[in-house]
C-alpha cells in the first residue's frame, strides 16, 4: 500500500490524534513535507523563514518523538515513510475499504485522497512559534547547533572522563537547563572518534508497561539498544527470565552481544533517570545493575568498552543500598545556570551585540536560564523593533512571550495539588522557605524553585511574579 503525501499526513494525524488526542501543528507539518521531499532542515527553515536551529532542534526531533510513540516503532526522518505505510496497512486490514480510515474521536469515515490545503512557507503561522529555539533535545546535528554556550570547563571535562574506559558521568540539572545538549554535542565528538554512541530517554519508556514490570523494563531497554545501533533483535536467544532472571539475561545481552558485537567503545547516555523514583520496582534493580556494569567496566576486558553517562533533574531522594547506587561514583556535574559573559556570548550569537544593559534587564527577569534567554533572544532577532520595556512589562503574563512555557507549568501544577499548594507557599513569601523535602525535589526538577540552603525560593523573577499573580487570582474565585 503506497501512500501520498497528503494520504501520509492524514494518517499521521490519525495516529497522534488517538494516542494525544491532538494532531500534529502547522510547523510540524511543514517539517513533514519537507521530510516527504527529502529536503534537508536547513532547506526547510529557508523556505518557511524559521532558524535552522529551530527546525532542526525543535520541530523535528519533537515530531520525530511523537511519530515514535503514536506509530509504536521507531521513527526517524530516515524512515518516517515507511513506519507511516505499515502503520497505514496495519489499520487497513480493520476496513473494508482501504481508501478510508476511522477518525479516533468521531469515528466517521475519512477520505484518505481528500486534499489538504498547502502551507504557506514564507509566513510564520503564528508570533509563538517564531520565538522558540530550545536547549534541549534528543535528536541532535552536532553542526547544526547554531546557538550554543560552550561550558567551560565542563563539557571538555565529560569529554576527556568518557575517553576512559570504565567512565561514569552524572549529570544533574533540572529541566531544560541544557544537560540533553551538554551530552549531545559530547556524543557527536566521540563520535568522530568511532566510539559508538546511544541516547536513551527514559521518557521514551511507558509508564504503565514497562516501569511495573522489571522484566518487560529490561527488555524494553536492550530492545531499544539493539535497535540504535543498528543490531538485530537477539532477546529471544539470551533471555532466560525463569531460569536466571531478567537481571542477569540483560546482563548477558549486553556482555555477549552488544558490547561483542564490535571492538569500538559503547557510550551509554541515559536522560531523565528521575522519572523512575517513583517506580521502586524498577529502579532498586535496574540502578543497582548500572552500577554493576560501572564495577565490571572498570576490570573486565569486554566491559571495559562500555562508558556511562547518567542525567537527572533533581536531588536523589530515593532509598538505595550505597554499594548498590550508580549515584555515589563517576564524575558529578551539576550544571549551573548561564553567567553574564556566557550571556554576552549566546546574544552575540543572535547578533544582537554587546548590549549589556538589554542583557542585564533580561536576566533580572530570567536569570541565566538558557531556555528563557534564548527565547528572549530569538523573539528580539525575528522583531528587531520590540519595544523591550513592553516584552519585559508583559513577560510575567499571559500576553508575554513566554506564556506558553509558563502555561505548561500552571497545568502540570493543576494535576498536583499538593505540588501546587507547596509552589504557591514559595511565590507568596518574599524570603526562600522550608519546604518538605519531597515536593521541593519534585519542584526543583521541574526547574520552578532552586535550593537555597536547606530551604527553596522561585527560581526566576518570572515564575515568582506569574504563578504568585495567577494563583491570587485563583483564590479570589
Amino acid at each position: 500500500m503506497g501512500l501520498s503525501l497528503n494520504q501520509a499526513i492524514r494518517v499521521a494525524n490519525q495516529a497522534v490524534s488517538l494516542k494525544f488526542s491532538k494532531e500534529l501543528t502547522d510547523v510540524e507539518i511543514i517539517v513533514f513535507r519537507g521530510a516527504w521531499e527529502r529536503e534537508e532542515y536547513d532547506q526547510i527553515a529557508a523556505k518557511c523563514k524559521y532558524t535552522t536551529s529551530y527546525i532542526s532542534q525543535d520541530v523535528a526531533p519533537k515530531l520525530w518523538k511523537t511519530l515514535t510513540t503514536a506509530l509504536g516503532e521507531k521513527v526517524k526522518k530516515s524512515n518516517f515513510k515507511e513506519a507511516l505505510r505499515r502503520y497505514a496497512e496495519k489499520q487497513s486490514l480493520q476496513q473494508e475499504d482501504i481508501n478510508h480510515e476511522y477518525h479516533p474521536n468521531s469515528w466517521e469515515l475519512i477520505n484518505l485522497n481528500q486534499e489538504l490545503p498547502e502551507f504557506q512557507l514564507g509566513e510564520a503561522t503564528s508570533a509563538a512559534t517564531t520565538t522558540v529555539i530550545p536547549l534541549s533535545s534528543d535528536q541532535l546535528d552536532f553542526q547544526e547547533l547554531e546557538y550554543y554556550v560552550e561550558r567551560h570547563p565542563i563539557e571538555n571535562l565529560c569529554y576527556e572522563n568518557l575517553l576512559q574506559p570504565g567512565s561514569l558521568v552524572r549529570i544533574k540539572a533540572p529541566q531544560l537547563m541544557g544537560k540533553t545538549t551538554l551530552m549531545e554535542r559530547i556524543l557527536a565528538k566521540l563520535g568522530k572518534q568511532d566510539y559508538r554512541t546511544v541516547s536513551l530517554s527514559l521518557e521514551m519508556a511507558d509508564r504503565q508497561t514497562h516501569f511495573t514490570n522489571l522484566n518487560k523494563f529490561l527488555r524494553w531497554f536492550c530492545l531499544y539498544l539493539s535497535r540504535e545501533l543498528n543490531l538485530l533483535n537477539q532477546l529471544d536467544k539470551y533471555w532466560d527470565e525463569e531460569g536466571i532472571g531478567a537481571k542477569v539475561s540483560c546482563t548477558t545481552y549486553l556482555e555477549e552481544y552488544l558490547l561483542a558485537a564490535s571492538e569500538s567503545p559503547l557510550v551509554l547516555y541515559l536522560d531523565d533517570v528521575d522519572v523512575l523514583f517513583p517506580y521502586p520496582e524498577v529502579y532498586e534493580d535496574f540502578f543497582g545493575l548500572l552500577r554493576s556494569w560501572y564495577e565490571k567496566a572498570r576490570s573486565r576486558p569486554t566491559w571495559k568498552k562500555l562508558r556511562l553517562a547518567i542525567a537527572h533533574a533533581t536531588d536523589v531522594y530515593i532509598r538505595l543500598n550505597i554499594h548498590q547506587s550508580p549515584f555515589n561514583v563517576g564524575l558529578p556535574i551539576e550544571l549551573p545556570e548561564l553567567t553574564r559573559e556566557e550571556v554576552i556570548v549566546l546574544a552575540k550569537q543572535y547578533n544582537l551585540g554587546e548590549d549589556i544593559a538589554l542583557i542585564d534587564q533580561l536576566m533580572q527577569l530570567v536569570g541565566g536560564h538558557p531556555y528563557l534567554l534564548k527565547q528572549s533572544f530569538s523573539y528580539l532577532k525575528s522583531y528587531p523593533d520590540t519595544n523591550l520595556d513592553k516584552l519585559l512589562l508583559e513577560g510575567p503574563t499571559d500576553a508575554g512571550i513566554y506564556r506558553d512555557h509558563l502555561r505548561k507549568y500552571w497545568l502540570s501544577l493543576q494535576q498536583e495539588p499538593k505540588l501546587m499548594a507547596a509552589f504557591q507557599i514559595v511565590v507568596i513569601a518574599d524570603q526562600p522557605v522550608r519546604l518538605e523535602i519531597i515536593p521541593a525535589y519534585q519542584l526543583q526538577s521541574m526547574g520552578l524553585v532552586k535550593l537555597v540552603g536547606n530551604e527553596v525560593e522561585a527560581r526566576c523573577k518570572l515564575y515568582r511574579s506569574y504563578f504568585r499573580d495567577i494563583l491570587n487570582h485563583t483564590q479570589k474565585q
